[in-house]
């Protein structure tokens, strides 16, 4: 392997992906969401520096080639199985989740089975849309769950009426309850349209590679 600055941000990308499981193993939340953020955020900005970089630098390489994708692909499917595992299941995270899951997989399977005319599958723009969509839902899932403990750690201790009295400003606000609040329910629900969006993104392109896959599928090539 080349061992290239691209290359080496590339690399760095593969091994955060399951560092990000990792650290809800190790760390208590709200560190863990934390921890998995600041990983998954810095992730995200590398794909984009070791593309620019590789094409500006003319330091493109077959290895940077083939782990670029996977190492995208890893990053999202593992976040996803944390934030779906971690929010007890809830369906509206299952199924765009599943979309998004099932497409890589097939997308993936699908190119390996063209082997040399792969080339025709070459990545659109809506594919890299769907990236930026899937990583940035994630990431605002992540901060939520930020958000969720610090809301869940200030209410420590009160009772309902109290909290509701303190969130309708009744009572003096002297934890910060309200924008802890707010930043929870707002990134729950931005997260969860974005998540949306990625999903229904990610469907498109999906049928867009197996359209074109199609002529070098049939039997009588």
């Amino acid at each position: 392997m080349t061992w290239t600055l691209p290359n080496i941000l590339t690399m760095l990308r593969l091994l955060a992906a399951p560092a990000v499981a990792v650290m809800f193993l190790y760390f208590t939340r709200p560190y863990a969401d934390w921890f998995a953020l600041i990983l998954f955020v810095g992730a995200a900005v590398t794909d984009w520096f070791d593309g620019y970089l590789a094409r500006s630098w003319k330091q493109v390489t077959r290895i940077g080639t083939m782990l670029d994708p996977i190492a995208d692909k890893a990053m999202v499917v593992i976040a996803l199985m944390v934030i779906v595992g971690y929010s007890s299941m809830s369906p509206w995270l299952v199924l765009p989740a599943t979309v998004i899951l099932f497409r890589e997989v097939f997308v993936s399977g699908l190119r390996e089975f063209l082997g040399d005319t792969a080339g025709t599958l070459k990545v659109t723009k809506l594919a890299k849309w769907k990236t930026t969509a899937q990583m940035i839902a994630i990431a605002v899932l992540f901060a939520q769950g930020v958000f969720v403990h610090y809301f869940q750690m200030a209410i420590q201790g009160m009772d309902s009426a109290l909290v509701a009295d303190i969130l309708e400003e009744r009572v003096e606000d002297l934890h910060g309850l309200w924008w802890k609040y707010q930043g929870m329910v707002w990134a729950g629900y931005f997260g969860m349209w974005l998540l949306w969006l990625a999903a229904a993104l990610t469907l498109i392109s999906g049928v867009d590679y197996f359209a074109k896959s199609v002529p070098y599928l049939k039997d009588d090539r």
